[in-house]
């Protein structure tokens, strides 16, 4: 998608860059691969807040994306480039030469009418899927499998992206956007704060900390030690002048 510049007409719009949408479906979304969202209003099941400045809002219907793409070997071609107002990144519908329709994330420079397809090993081209073992080192990869089969789980956010590069201990070494570089499986798949009151005004008295007391600005909150053996180097590692 392009961008959209703006007329310097107010300090706000000087720096303005948006995403140019005029491309996008104007449509409903396929309704056989829809939802229906629920709004909880950031309340749990006894009426109480559990998630402050949730409310209202339109209505949203998911979408079910493919992030698995097991259907292999068979060409499929771009129908439309949608909205999804459950993630920040855009969504392709795709036709398969059998009639199934799916949607996909679409990745930049992917354009209807574009053919896409996944299978073991095919072109390194925007919208095509294949293995990690066979993709030569250097690629640019986003829908990143963390576990074969399971479906992709890293750099499925708009603009974001890993590099594949190396390989070892049979498996491959990617490095994220963050600087973090981690091993990847390539079996099959690629009201009240703790802050308040006092008066006039006051530094805190204490290190900052979430309104439930749990420290932030710089705490760490990872607790997934299934997968930290499997990160070579750590985003929070310093860097080398």
């Amino acid at each position: 998608m392009a961008l959209k510049n703006y007329n310097p007409t107010s300090p706000a719009r000087r720096g303005l860059i948006l995403v140019d949408k005029s491309a996008l479906w104007k449509g409903k979304p396929v309704k056989a691969l829809t939802e229906g969202k629920r709004k909880s209003g950031g309340r749990n099941n006894k009426g109480h807040v559990t998630s402050r400045g949730i409310a209202g809002g339109h209505k949203q219907k998911y979408r079910y994306i493919d992030f698995k793409r097991r259907k292999w070997d068979m060409p499929a071609t771009v129908e439309r480039i949608e909205y999804d107002p459950n993630r920040t990144a855009f969504i392709a519908l795709v036709k398969y030469e059998d009639g199934e329709l799916a949607y996909i994330l679409a990745p930049q420079r992917l354009a209807v009418g574009d053919s896409v397809v996944a299978g073991e090993k095919t072109d390194v081209k925007p919208g095509n899927a294949m293995l990690l073992s066979q993709m030569p080192v250097g690629t640019i990869l986003h829908n990143v499998e963390m576990k074969p089969g399971k479906g992709a789980q890293i750099a499925r956010s708009a603009g974001t992206y890993v590099q594949l590069v190396g390989r070892d201990r049979g498996m491959v070494i990617v490095r994220l956007t963050s600087g973090e570089q981690r091993y990847v499986g390539v079996a099959k798949n690629p009201v009240d704060h703790p802050h308040g009151g006092g008066e006039g005004r006051t530094s805190g008295g204490r290190h900052p900390v979430t309104p439930w007391g749990k420290p932030t600005k710089g705490a760490r909150t990872r607790h997934n030690k299934a997968t930290d053996k499997m990160i070579i180097r750590s985003r929070h590692a310093k860097k080398k002048r």
